[in-house]
């Protein structure tokens, strides 16, 4: 007999959000997953704090301990036994606060979840060079007849499998620039896929930096699956010397506030590229690099553009 589970999903302020699931797990859930209801959009918000000002920047990034979003969805998991108004309605009560409506109802049935979620992430060929691979396409990918580099990097919970495209396009600009001898930073590094594969490129040396101690282990086991020596620290540590090139994938508002930290990062003559910015906000991160490091749109795609500009000998 195949088991089911019912799913569904409701919103509520950031405030709000961690009470909820609490409520909700108590008032018999079995799991509630929390998402950004504006993902994919122009309000889309990174879940860590940023710097108040360019100077704190510098210094150290400070992470703000949050659950949730300004605009939380709550996915729930129940038994199909179980009400779903008669649960949010306990919830409610626990918490004092009107029972939210339901936004959405699903039926899920039991499956073989491990080749459900590998089935989707196929390896991912990028520009002429790259591969992204997930661990469990490895034998395919050496196999292939382009010889391409390999990436292998499992889907994991730090930002970078490769899927978007402010990763791809700056994977491209990675492939199409000559890395060799050069120092590069990925700031920002997430699962470290832009590190590793500049390391993969033929960077002498490469440091990725983030924020969230969870991407500092996830880039570090990836540098270690793809056999690449690569120096991971938190943007909480002492910055490293600047570099010939540097890379920061994030998102519009924490690049115009790292600005100043960013153009001290690059060496003179050196390149930065910037992703993670939607089209419409090009001019607007742009202006904030100003005479100091010019940056001009590289590509575009899919609504998303990448930045590069160089900085002065």
């Amino acid at each position: 007999m195949t088991r089911r589970w019912q799913e569904v999903v409701i919103e509520v302020s950031r405030d709000q959000a961690e009470a909820w699931a609490d409520a909700c797990l108590a008032a018999g859930a079995l799991s509630v997953q929390a998402e950004d209801a504006d993902a994919d959009s122009p309000d889309e918000q990174p879940l860590f704090g940023e710097p108040l000002t360019p100077g704190e920047a510098q210094a150290a990034c400070v992470v703000e301990s949050r659950f949730g979003w300004e605009r939380t969805r709550l996915a729930i998991l129940l038994d199909t036994n179980l009400v779903a108004e008669r649960m949010l309605e306990q919830a409610a009560v626990a918490g004092g606060n009107p029972r939210p409506t339901i936004l959405a109802t699903r039926t899920i049935e039991d499956q073989d979840w491990v080749r459900a979620t590998q089935s989707q992430f196929e390896p991912i060929p990028v520009g002429e060079r790259l591969l992204i691979v997930p661990s469990w396409h490895v034998e395919e990918a050496l196999q292939r007849a382009d010889q391409r580099l390999a990436l292998v990097i499992d889907p994991g919970l730090a930002f970078g499998t490769g899927s978007h495209p402010t990763t791809h396009m700056c994977l491209e600009w990675l492939e199409q620039a000559d890395l060799a001898a050069k120092r590069v930073i990925d700031y920002g590094c997430g699962s470290g896929i832009l590190a590793i594969a500049a390391a993969r490129l033929g960077a002498a040396q490469v440091v990725g930096i983030d924020i969230d101690p969870q991407a500092l282990v996830s880039a570090r086991e990836n540098a270690r699956v793809n056999r690449v020596d690569i120096a991971v620290q938190s943007s909480s540590d002492p910055l490293p010397p600047p570099a010939e090139v540097v890379v920061a994938n994030i998102l519009s508002n924490p690049l115009k506030l790292l600005a100043p930290m960013l153009v001290s990062l690059v060496a003179p003559g050196g390149t930065l590229v910037l992703s993670g910015v939607l089209e419409r906000q090009i001019d607007e991160v742009a202006q904030f690099y100003g005479d100091s490091l010019p940056v001009t749109a590289w590509r575009v795609r899919e609504g998303w553009a990448c930045l590069a500009g160089r900085r002065a000998g």
